[in-house]
């Protein structure tokens, strides 16, 4: 039998979403199982367009009821719900990335649009997603990539208070399709952050010349460029600062749902190497029986449940954020950076175990071992994610205020303040609650006691031996110290997910055993830095610690890991 901490399209209810988000979600699986596994396949295999997936979802109207906000909707269902944004990742993730990013990029390309006081271009989108069309965020460059200071999108001046665009973008998903792109440019005729423009563009528009599709893959990853396209003023989304407000608003609103897609891929893999491993006969024994097999598998399963437990507590931060509460910027490029790179670690996990069956064309496997590397690349690589973490670091360990606790979030709400988060600065100023509390609610728990003597030590070097100002321009150390950060922040989140969802305690503890271990390598890794002090060099490894080993414990978590064999097989 399946365990519940996955996902499992043969016995998936959403009981906990209303009725039309169940409905939704349930028929969006039932669409890919009857397509089957041979059709989604060939379809990754010969990069064929989504065409009919995109259908589906117009007919069903999916886009339009999960990705319009309540201030824009035409009926009841439809809002901005990050927790079932959440689990339609998941769902896309696990039948196919190409799939997903034509989702997540039509995400990317109504921020701004969600973000304007323009009425027109709000009623345009709305209109748009409910006649199923699919949407692009025109902001990187081939010069310059995502740095938006340097763009040469450059918008003339009209006469009748527009504009005339000319430039190009590069890596614009759905820029082949979609009936909206909103587009980052400077005008000529301002300098400075005041020069700056977000506009409402239509690929369709003569002027709009779409180059190429820049990657080898279904998904359509855009290079377009403008030559004197008109800007009228109702297509004008942002000027100033606000378009640059917009433009990281926006990323911060896209980039959380690569941690769920992420999940997704590793949860179809996992199904298959286990039931693979389990039935692979070696030396007239099962791969299974070999303890380093066992391990490698367990490994990554307890990963896989931490990645889970950790985005689904984050939604609710997301959820509950507000001026006062911004405790998401730091769980956002968490969820970013460390569960993509968590879902890394799982595949290749279970690669070392499956060895030639990962490379096989039959096998979902093989396009999830290549689009598995492409999630900590997005939005920002994990090295820009984790200078960002850094950034709290001091206030989260050091400085816990008061926070009222944070509920489970699965209402039925509209998440309206993700479009009016307001200036993207002032992160040095976000408080947060006592990250101990969560520790504390587990310290029975050997590797959970064990990680917390790590995490405490972690204080005493910020306290203590943080960065010197020569070490602050020393990014490759930087790095080494803010993966110490993410663990215990992960940690954290991960321990506030485990009560509500009574998590097995011997998955938990097994869960941390690997952290501890993860710790350990850190530590050493930051020993060996060229600039790290002799008194960082000893405070390293004296935080090296053993996991708690208990055998009893790892066989049974061994045996949930067990049961994944034959618990889902895509029907051909």
């Amino acid at each position: 039998m399946s365990t519940p901490l996955l996902f499992n399209p043969h016995t998936y209810d959403p009981a906990h979403f209303d009725p039309e988000t169940r409905r939704l979600l349930r028929a969006t699986v039932d669409w890919f199982e009857e397509r089957g596994k041979r059709r989604l396949i060939e379809d990754y295999r010969t990069r064929a367009w989504l065409g009919d997936f995109l259908a589906f979802a117009a007919k069903e109207r999916l886009f339009a009821t999960f990705l319009t906000p309540a201030s824009a909707a035409g009926d009841e269902d439809q809002r901005w719900d990050t927790a079932r944004i959440a689990a339609l990742n998941e769902i896309l993730g696990f039948y196919g990335l190409d799939y997903w990013y034509a989702w997540q990029v039509t995400i990317l390309g109504l921020g701004p649009v969600w973000q304007s006081d323009n009425a027109a271009a709000r009623k345009r989108a709305a209109d748009l997603l409910n006649e199923g069309e699919v949407f692009a965020f025109g902001l990187s460059e081939k010069a310059h990539g995502a740095d938006i200071y340097s763009t040469d999108m450059l918008l003339e001046p009209t006469e009748d208070g527009g504009f005339r665009a000319t430039g190009s973008k590069y890596y614009i998903g759905n820029g082949n399709a979609a009936g909206l792109v909103s587009v980052f440019g400077r005008r000529t005729d301002v300098e400075g952050p005041d020069g700056y423009v977000f506009f409402a563009a239509d690929s369709r528009h003569p002027a709009y010349h779409l180059v190429k599709n820049v990657v080898d893959s279904s998904k359509f990853v855009s290079e377009f460029r403008l030559e004197d396209y008109p800007v009228a003023p109702e297509d004008v989304l942002h000027t100033g600062r606000a378009a640059f407000d917009a433009a990281l608003n926006t990323v911060n609103v896209g980039k959380f749902n690569l941690c769920t897609a992420s999940i997704g891929i590793c949860e179809h893999a996992m199904y298959e190497a286990v039931t693979h491993a389990s039935n692979r006969i070696l030396y007239g024994r099962p791969v299974t029986v070999f303890p380093h097999v066992r391990r490698e598998l367990a490994d990554a399963y307890v990963r896989l449940v931490g990645m889970k437990l950790f985005s689904d507590r984050a939604v609710d931060y997301f959820r509950s954020a507000g001026p006062e509460d911004r405790r998401y910027l730091l769980f956002n490029p968490m969820t970013k950076m460390k569960v993509t790179t968590e879902g890394e670690k799982v595949i290749d996990l279970m690669w070392d175990v499956i060895a030639a069956k990962g490379f096989e064309k039959d096998n979902y496997f093989a396009q999830a071992a290549v689009e598995i590397r492409g999630l900590p690349k997005l939005e920002g690589t994990v090295h820009v994610n984790l200078a960002l973490i850094l950034k709290f670091m001091r206030n989260h360990l050091l400085t816990p205020v008061d926070h009222p606790v944070v509920p489970t979030r699965l209402d039925a709400a509209d998440d309206d303040f993700l479009f009016r988060q307001g200036p993207a600065r002032g992160l040095g100023s976000v408080r947060f609650h006592d990250w101990r509390t969560a520790f504390d609610a587990y310290a029975e728990v050997p590797n959970v006691a064990r990680f917390r003597e790590q995490a405490d030590a972690l204080c005493e070097f910020v306290a203590t031996m943080a960065p010197d100002e020569a070490q602050s321009r020393d990014l490759d150390f930087l790095l080494s110290v803010g993966q110490l950060f993410a663990l215990v922040v992960y940690g954290q989140l991960i321990l506030e997910q485990a009560r509500p969802t009574g998590l097995d305690e011997s998955v938990l503890d097994e869960l941390f055993s690997v952290f501890v271990r993860d710790f350990s390598a850190h530590a050493v890794e930051l020993h060996g830095k060229d600039s790290a002090t002799g008194q960082q060099q000893r405070w390293a490894l004296d935080a090296v610690r053993r996991p708690v080993v208990d055998e009893a414990r790892s066989a049974r978590v061994w045996e949930q890991v067990e049961a994944l064999s034959g618990a889902y097989e895509m029907a051909l």
